[in-house]
């Protein structure tokens, strides 16, 4: 049990309640580039050079993927396409929620505020966020906030805006390397982690460790 009452939930989006596609699309895209045995290796060095995008001055999602992937296309030596980054790009807000959120986000919004900390642009997420089905508080974005996770910036903008403290919320994400370290660093003391495989757990961050959002209600005493 978390012995705990935030004032607000935070949520991040994309991986932690909407199913993360990127992969599958850019998969397709790059089968006749990339060898089938070597297509995971040429994925884990698009996301790093995405990480690293984020870790820079601001700029728009769509052009985090497209960098990204032209620094993974010249890593690999093989054709970049625009056209490519745009499909990616286009394929965002089609994404839908991992099967066992929807229920769990209604019954945490009967007794909580809930609220999103996602790194997208603003005309990108409503249609994910719609799909989730549950009411939100706030939405909030890398382009408002003018920083991509894990920039401490993009949860300051967050807090600043919900008007409350690191000690009022929970925050929740599959994610240790864009969400819980620096919620860690920021001194957020209550997290959950949902473990959806993409990350090793690392304990020493402080979190409560979940397999699926519907475990997290019972962890609050819903």
């Amino acid at each position: 049990m978390i012995d705990f009452q935030p004032k607000y939930i935070t949520f991040d989006c994309y991986g932690t309640l909407t199913a993360f596609g990127m992969s599958a699309v850019t998969r397709g895209l790059f089968a006749d580039r990339i060898d089938a045995d070597r297509m995971e290796d040429f994925l884990d060095d698009f996301e790093a050079y995405r990480i690293d995008e984020v870790l820079g001055a601001y700029q728009l999602y769509p052009d985090v993927i497209k960098n990204a992937l032209k620094r993974a296309c010249a890593l690999w030596k093989v054709e970049y396409r625009d056209a490519d980054g745009e499909q990616i790009v286009a394929s965002v807000p089609t994404w839908g929620p991992h099967p066992d959120v929807p229920d769990a986000l209604r019954t945490l919004a009967e007794s909580y505020q809930l609220v999103i900390l996602s790194n997208a642009a603003d005309n990108q997420i409503g249609g994910n966020v719609e799909k989730l089905g549950a009411p939100f508080h706030a939405v909030y974005t890398a382009e408002q906030a003018q920083a991509y996770k894990p920039r401490l910036q993009a949860f300051e903008y967050m807090l600043d805006q919900l008007g409350c403290g690191p000690d009022e919320i929970l925050h929740v994400s599959s994610s240790l390397r864009y969400d819980l370290i620096p919620a860690h660093d920021l001194r957020i003391p209550n997290k959950v982690y949902v473990n959806r495989g993409y990350e090793p757990s690392v304990p020493y961050y402080g979190y409560h460790e979940v397999k699926v959002l519907s475990e997290l209600p019972a962890l609050l005493g819903l």
